[in-house]
Order: structure tokens, then C-alpha cells, then sequence
């Protein structure tokens, strides 16, 4: 049942997003004025604790407050919303459906017409294949199994990580298709800019993910500590009925 502590969550959490809208950290490839910002880092761990449902709604709020700071693009917008979407389903044990939202979005961005990476540059799918074999592996359901049962800093910070970069990459695969969605043909309409953009992006976007991951894995493992000390974890959960893991 909803409560009142659950929209206060839900707040404050979009607020601390909105907030982070504000910092760049990378330059979008393709879009000259916008940037990656550092509610990237945020929304897998948004997602991970209020769950899907309030996770999504979180960054939502939290990305439509962001679209004012000028640094925020559609994007951005979707990607932030698919990877606290990604990352709840994952971590209470909703995998097949946070597979079958991977793989769709991987399909249509990499098949879409005329400009789709399969198409250009296929190549460029390599690092977006090798998460969605990581999320239908057993390491998956044993990252989120340690995040639940774990104490342990060596079992906890390796299974954010996993989780925090499959539901980042499913946010970055959103971001792209919206990106393919928003510009061609209107804004880019030339197939061989697509190319170049494809190629540029090809080993730029694993590093960004790998840093974004870093990064909330060490706030994510930290600020899952303090609530389960106070806690406020099972809270958390109370529209998040887990599934058994394997």
C-alpha cells in the first residue's frame, strides 16, 4: 500500500535528481548543447531502492525539473527513466522482464530504419550485446541475490555493479533509439553522418557506462548501508513483492 513515506521518498529523490541534472559530465555525441549530467549515476540506484514503479516516477519528476537547467535533453530524459525502470525490475527479481525491455529496445535501436547501427555500423552494438548476455547469465541473479543477503563490502560492491551497468546500458540503448526517433530525418538526415556518429560512439559509450556504473556503485553501496541500518529497506519494498532468484 502507498504511504506517506513512500511519496516522501519519492520527492526527495526526484529533488536530489533534478539537482544532479545540474552537473555535466559528458558531452552528448550527436547533440553539441546537451550532456550526460550526473543523475546518470543516480537513477540505477533510484531504481534499485524505491523499485520500479516509484523509481520511474522519481526520475521522471526529477527529469522534467531538469529539462530547466539546459543541460538536459530527451535523451536523457528517457534513458534516466528506462535505467530506474531496468534497474528495479532487476532487483526485486523481475529479470525476464527487465530481458524482454533490454532486448526490445536493443532490437528496434539497432533495426531502426535506414540510420539503425545495423544498417551503418553494427560493430557498435558489441558492448550493448555483451550486457544483455551478463543479464540473462547466472551472474546476474547472483549480483542481486548478494545485494539482497550480503553484508559483506566484497560481495555487495561487485553485484551493484552488475545491476547498476545493465540497467545503465538499457538506459543508454533508450537514450540512442530516442535519439534516432528525435533526429532523423528532420534534424539528420545524411546516412553517412550517421555513420561517423556510430563509429565515434563505438568505444566512447562503454567507458562512460563503466564510469557511471563506478560511480553509483560506490554511492548506491553506501546509502543501501545507512537504510538497512536505519531500517528503512523493507520499507522499500512494498510494492516490490520479490520473485524466488535462481
Amino acid at each position: 500500500m502507498l504511504t506517506a513515506k513512500h511519496l516522501a521518498f519519492t520527492v526527495c529523490f526526484a529533488a536530489l535528481y533534478a539537482v544532479f541534472c545540474l552537473f555535466p559530465i559528458f558531452q552528448i555525441v550527436g547533440l553539441p548543447s546537451k550532456f550526460i549530467t550526473l543523475a546518470a549515476i543516480t537513477a540505477p540506484i533510484i531504481g534499485m531502492l524505491l523499485g520500479p514503479y516509484l523509481g520511474a516516477l522519481s526520475t521522471i519528476l526529477g527529469g522534467t525539473i531538469g529539462f530547466f537547467t539546459g543541460h538536459f535533453s530527451p535523451p536523457s530524459f528517457v534513458a534516466g527513466v528506462v535505467a530506474a525502470l531496468a534497474a528495479g525490475t532487476l532487483h526485486f527479481g523481475r529479470r525476464s522482464l527487465c530481458a524482454f525491455m533490454y532486448f526490445s529496445l536493443l532490437f528496434f535501436f539497432g533495426f531502426y530504419p535506414f540510420v539503425g547501427p545495423i544498417w551503418l555500423y553494427p560493430q557498435l552494438m558489441w558492448f550493448q550485446i555483451i550486457g544483455f548476455l551478463i543479464l540473462v547469465s547466472p551472474l546476474q541473479s547472483i549480483a542481486v541475490r548478494n545485494t539482497w543477503n550480503s553484508k559483506s563490502d566484497a560481495k555487495l560492491v561487485p553485484a551493484f555493479f552488475v545491476t547498476a551497468l545493465t540497467s545503465t546500458l538499457a538506459g543508454q540503448i533508450a537514450g540512442s533509439l530516442t535519439f534516432e526517433v528525435l533526429s532523423w530525418p528532420i534534424f539528420v538526415a545524411d546516412v553517412n553522418a550517421w555513420r561517423l556518429n556510430w563509429q565515434l560512439i563505438t568505444l566512447l559509450y562503454p567507458a562512460e557506462r563503466i564510469v557511471i556504473s563506478l560511480a553509483a556503485t560506490l554511492i548506491g553501496v553506501a546509502l543501501h548501508k545507512v537504510l538497512r541500518s536505519a531500517n528503512l529497506t523493507n520499507m522499500l519494498t512494498y510494492a516490490n513483492q520479490r520473485e524466488k532468484h535462481p
